[in-house]
């Protein structure tokens, strides 16, 4: 009797469907996972101001100026750093309702000529309900905690 060896029969391969799948699990969770929000990047340092918050600005256009003058309307940057770019990029975003409030959000470190630039483009096309963003003032260490002599009012000696 004649034993037929099948080990011979059997050629290795290598099933790519599994690693595919694999693959694309990956590329949909770091899709997922990533965020495209512009606030998260741009880190801002806001000038210091009192006074008291204005109204509803949850419905405004933000425009954003970081500290090397880069525009951001809405989350689009403006690619080039001239007067009709950012009005273009104000336009688009905006549409045609110039009632709209703007809330134009500076860095403290921007160049002064940015901000500028900023309202002169607003101005030009039409936007009259402008609000600047600024941080509360940082409180004072002189009034956090009295001087090493001093004696706080109303205690003796």
């Amino acid at each position: 009797m004649r034993i037929r060896d099948h080990r011979a029969d059997d050629e290795p391969e290598i099933n790519l469907v599994p690693l595919i799948d694999v693959i694309l699990v990956l590329i949909i969770f770091f899709v997922v996972t990533a965020t495209f929000d512009a606030r998260s990047v741009l880190k801002l340092e806001l000038p210091r101001a009192t006074g008291e918050p204005s109204g509803d600005a949850s419905q405004a256009l933000v425009v954003l100026v970081n500290a090397e003058g880069r525009y951001f309307v809405g989350d689009r940057e403006v690619l080039r750093d001239d007067l009709e770019s950012l009005k273009t990029t104000i336009a688009e975003v905006a549409g045609d309702n110039r009632d709209r409030t703007v809330m134009l959000r500076a860095d403290a470190r921007t160049p002064y000529q940015a901000v500028v630039t900023v309202y002169d483009a607003l101005g030009q096309l039409g936007f009259r309900k402008i609000m600047s963003a600024t941080a509360p003032p940082a409180p004072s260490a002189a009034a956090a905690k009295p001087a090493a002599g001093a004696t706080p009012s109303g205690a003796t000696r």
